[in-house]
């Protein structure tokens, strides 16, 4: 078959494609579990840590989580998993550096792997189309007054394989490099894979005076300016409950 056969093959109804989903908020692990169990993907990255497959696609010195974009990726038979993650790679890159070029001229974020880091937060905080920039602003507002984050999914991340579904005052108190109720600042990489919608918050914070928010347990937040209110949405929401 020449050259012109195969692609044209390629671009017909007669080459199989298969699709790999990798959803807004999973992380690197996640990530790497279903690209194992894709169907006819050439498998390179088995066996290999996280850094080796860092390196394989020329970023050795790149912490991995974060840097992939979530989406659904079609391919072909004889595609392999490491070709999957350039794509994403690369898609993660575009998406990043068009967002920040749109960031607001008084960002407190100083740079994009910083936005990226602070999307991450986001998208582990809520699914919520309306309530991303409003969550951002929070976080904005708490750096800009040198309060700490104090935002639970990095305290999750952080724990790790000893996270059993529970967060308990025990784990607040754990010294790990993600325990943002012990740390000044953000955390120092990304704790998931967010979406385009979180980058976005994330360089366009919600004004206001909002510093807390605690969930109501429908999917939405309940936001506060003050201590006093916000021990009060979670007497309503978490304790009460």
């Amino acid at each position: 078959m020449s050259a012109r056969e195969a692609l044209a093959l390629l671009g017909s109804d007669n080459v199989v494609s298969y699709s790999l989903t990798l959803p807004e908020g999973w992380t690197f692990a996640q990530m790497r579990a279903e690209l194992a169990g894709a169907a006819k993907l050439v498998h390179r990255i088995d066996g290999l840590s996280d850094a080796e497959v860092m390196a394989e696609l020329g970023y050795p010195d790149q912490y991995p989580e974060g840097r992939f974009f979530p989406d659904t990726y079609r391919y072909h038979k004889g595609v392999s998993d490491l070709e999957i993650l350039a794509q994403a790679y690369r898609r993660m890159q575009r998406t990043l550096e068009s967002v920040w070029a749109q960031r607001d001229e008084d960002l407190a974020l100083k740079t994009p792997y910083q936005a990226l880091v602070m999307a991450s937060l986001i998208e582990r905080e809520t699914g919520v189309d309306g309530e991303r920039r409003e969550i951002a602003g929070v976080f904005t507002r708490r750096l800009e007054k040198g309060m700490r984050l104090q935002t639970d999914p990095t305290i999750i991340y952080g724990l790790g394989d000893d996270y059993d579904g529970d967060i308990t005052r025990a784990d607040l108190r754990r010294d790990t490099p993600y325990n943002t109720y012990l740390i000044d600042g953000l955390p120092p990489t990304p704790i998931a894979m967010p979406g385009r919608a979180a980058l976005e918050a994330a360089v366009n914070p919600a004004e206001g005076e909002a510093l807390y928010f605690v969930a109501r347990g429908d999917g939405t937040h309940k936001f506060s300016k003050t201590l006093e209110e916000h021990n009060a949405a979670v007497r309503r929401y978490i304790l009460d409950r």
